[in-house]
């Protein structure tokens, strides 16, 4: 079997990704909102094919 030697490639990045623990937006919903307009969203939908068809 060949061995394998430790190539060192240098990095893609160079170091400069920066992984930002908090994200600031505009919009702070939490996920029971997400839940409940998902729901909302699927309700009102299968109400209009019982109206219209």
């Amino acid at each position: 079997m060949a061995q394998q030697q430790g190539i060192n490639l240098p990095s893609g990045f160079g170091g400069l990704v920066n992984y930002k623990e908090e994200y600031a937006s505009k919009f702070m919903l939490k996920p029971t909102h997400v839940v409940v307009f998902v729901i909302l969203i699927v309700g009102f939908r299968i109400g209009l094919k019982y109206i219209f068809g």
